[in-house]
């Protein structure tokens, strides 16, 4: 467990192709398996590093199991005004999940708000990817999900009935970075464990605890045996309830026991459910006055003082574009167990390793 992990940087498209080629291999149509990528990708670059090519094994099993629909008919019907719901068709949900980005986008250019919610989908990725789609059309983004695992209890109970339900809130501004905040309802995502499980790290205590006797799990390998902590105690247990129930329950998909671990699951069909808002900031008052005012309060909060022991002040998403900006260039940093799992995967379908590519 306590092991020296190394990692090496891969260029970003490398990345991607590795992605687009193992889907095609799969079934995936070309387009399909592109988007995929694209936002897959596009994870790894913003630094969600469980949430991109880490999960292509998974994603990969699932469609071989026929747990997913490699060629998905995605519908959007439009309910309202400003409200829509898109069915996946048990497609991947990054396809999904696109759909009801630009779907929510399209609604609120012409009423202002949109509200999509969908359904028949499966695990999407990172949370922020689809929350920041609304930002170059000048608009707020929100995102809800149930997550695709049950790993948390209602607060005060023992029995897995919530999943960490993450939330995305990207709000545009001017030449300050963007806010995105894109967090977990639970202390850490369980993809964050499952990648410190592959790397054979331990976690760190006030992640999880046992179902058994409440005492601190730090074994990634027996997380089977313990529950996630939710963030803020009841306060992140009720923000998973209210978020799954918008995303789960107001859209037809599935919530509570309904919801099975697709961890361990490759052929039964998730009915994951997703909510995306997006907002029309000149609605409420001219975009560059917006983005002015966000620019000086956020430049007041990133300059202030910083608490002794912290080197200064950080917001959500102010290293998103810097981040990205770095990967893009320099590549996308992969630990070397992941490094090993992606070019076993490669060579199961027939198609060239990470290596020699």
């Amino acid at each position: 467990m306590d092991q020296v992990t190394t990692s090496s940087r891969v260029p970003a498209q490398t990345v991607a192709a590795l992605i687009e080629d193992s889907f095609k291999a799969i079934g995936l149509p070309a387009a399909d398996a592109a988007k995929c990528a694209e936002l897959m990708l596009e994870a790894d670059l913003t630094g969600a590093d469980a949430h991109g090519v880490f999960r292509l094994p998974q994603y990969v099993k699932r469609l071989r199991g026929g747990g997913v629909n490699p060629k998905p008919d995605i519908q959007v019907e439009k309910t309202a005004a400003a409200t829509a719901i898109v069915d996946g068709d048990n497609g991947m949900g990054h396809l999904v999940m696109a759909r009801a980005a630009e779907t929510a986008i399209a609604l609120a250019r012409d009423a202002g708000v949109g509200w999509v919610g969908a359904r028949w989908s499966n695990h999407a990725g990172a949370a922020g990817v689809y929350a920041a789609m609304p930002l170059p059309h000048g608009m707020v983004g929100i995102y809800g999900v149930v997550a695709s695992a049950n790993h948390m209890p209602v607060w005060g109970g023992v029995e897995s009935l919530l999943g960490t339900n993450p939330v995305a809130i990207a709000i545009p501004a001017g030449e300050e970075a963007p806010i995105v905040l894109d967090v977990a309802t639970s202390v850490v995502s369980y993809g964050t464990v499952k990648s410190h499980r592959l790397q054979g790290k331990p976690m760190p205590e006030g992640w999880m605890v046992n179902s058994k006797d409440g005492t601190p799990l730090t074994d990634p390998a027996r997380s089977s045996e313990g529950v996630l902590l939710p963030i803020g105690a009841y306060k992140g247990s009720g923000l998973a309830l209210v978020l799954g129930l918008l995303a789960g329950p107001l859209n037809g998909a599935a919530f509570g026991r309904e919801v099975f671990d697709f961890n361990y699951n490759d052929t039964d069909v998730c009915n994951t459910g997703h909510f995306m808002v997006a907002l029309d900031v000149k609605r409420f008052t001219p975009l560059d006055t917006f983005k002015a005012e966000m620019d000086r309060h956020l430049r007041d909060l990133r300059t202030s003082k910083p608490l002794p022991g912290f080197d200064r002040v950080r917001l959500p998403g102010q290293e998103r574009r810097a981040r990205r900006d770095d990967r893009l260039k320099n590549g996308v940093p992969l630990p070397r167990e992941l490094m090993t799992q992606l070019d076993a995967l490669a060579g199961e379908l027939g198609i060239k390793s990470l290596s020699a590519r």
